[in-house]
């Protein structure tokens, strides 16, 4: 093992804390849950500081990364909507646009041309809201936790809503204006 594989290792055991996260809220260990994602949610910011910083980025874990996000936001808000703790018509439109992303990055890449994925600054803004939003659910769910306010899981969840069609939108919009330019130049060549 080197250090450069460390942001790879970190993303793989993101993967890990998906299924003992998942547990803890089935099982009502609702403090655990908001630990073990909060270390899940800190690794994710580790793992690309170390790749940005020391150059440690890979195709390996271009992929690993976003699979490890996708695979962890995904699966709790999914266990999070069946215990009612947030709404079906938001989980849908996140994994909507989650879908609409990976089936136009595929499209893209099968029947236009080859490209490495960069993730949108409103992408990024989504991701963070859709983390505190877990957080802030769980964080209430707590035995422990002073009450927090009803307004902030409210204001998430439509902070969240609005920056998920924001950013399918603009992957879309975005892979529209480049599969175009991809097509005119085979057009003049």
């Amino acid at each position: 093992m080197k250090a450069s594989d460390l942001p790879n290792i970190i993303s793989i055991l993101r993967i890990g804390f998906v299924v003992p996260v998942i547990l803890c809220v089935l099982e009502g260990f609702y403090g655990w849950a908001l630990v073990l994602f909060l270390i899940a949610g800190a690794s994710d910011g580790l793992d690309g500081f170390l790749a940005r910083r020391f150059g440690w980025t890979s195709r390996l874990g271009a992929i690993l990364d976003p699979i490890g996000d996708k695979l962890l936001m995904v699966a709790v808000f999914l266990v999070l909507v069946s215990k009612g703790y947030l709404p079906w018509w938001l989980v849908s439109v996140v994994i909507l646009r989650d879908v609409i992303i990976i089936t136009g990055a595929v499209s893209y890449h099968t029947l236009i041309e080859q490209f490495d994925m960069q993730p949108l600054f409103i992408s990024k803004l989504n991701t963070v809201l859709q983390i505190l939003l877990v957080l802030a659910v769980l964080y209430g769910l707590t035995a422990i936790a002073p009450v927090m306010p009803a307004f902030v899981n409210e204001l998430l969840i439509y902070a969240v809503f609005i920056t998920t069609l924001a950013s399918g939108i603009a992957y879309v919009v975005g892979w529209g204006r480049r599969a175009r330019k991809a097509v005119n130049r085979r057009e003049s060549t």
